[in-house]
């Protein structure tokens, strides 16, 4: 048993020296499945701006956007005067107030990053199209509003809830 288990392993060898004696195996320099690796990316190109939103704010439905802030918005964020913070923050006053306008709120760096500046209708427009393109590292999971008419709307809605609210463009 052991002497036939040596000739296989002999003629198998002998098999493949003659084999490659006689078809001459060209060898490939490169791999034929080479896998093809990709570039290095490009910086991001910036995030197009969305169309200006002060010409349809005066004719925008403050009422269409509580609907559609009720409907996008309140499963993180409150609109009641002095109510409490949700997964988002308290909404009120949002319109001219700073970005982080909420004390004690746990705001992502990028957001605190921008504390000084106002949160005035084109920055809130291009925060609600995309937010993680308006802000990138924001925390908000929200993908956007396409809609310029629906984010008019929305944005005279969040306009409506303050004392005196801001002035329109």
């Amino acid at each position: 048993m052991f002497a036939a288990v040596l000739t296989a392993g002999v003629v198998f060898m002998v098999t493949g020296v003659i084999g490659d004696a006689i078809v001459h195996p060209r060898r490939l320099e490169t791999s034929a499945l080479a896998v093809a690796t990709p570039e290095p990316a490009a910086a991001p190109a910036a995030a197009a701006a969305p169309q200006p939103i002060g010409p349809l704010l005066a004719a925008a439905n403050p009422d269409t956007g509580r609907q559609i802030a009720q409907r996008a918005c309140a499963s993180c964020h409150n609109f009641a005067q002095g109510g409490p913070n949700g997964v988002g923050p308290n909404l009120w006053g949002v319109v001219g107030g700073p970005h982080a306008h909420v004390e004690g709120f746990n705001y992502s760096a990028a957001l605190r990053a921008k504390a000084a500046e106002p949160w005035d209708y084109e920055a809130l427009n291009a925060f609600l199209t995309r937010p993680s393109a308006a802000i990138p590292g924001t925390r908000m999971a929200y993908a956007g509003m396409s809609s310029i008419n629906q984010r008019a709307d929305v944005i005279a809605f969040l306009r409506s809830l303050a004392t005196d609210p801001v002035p329109l463009p």
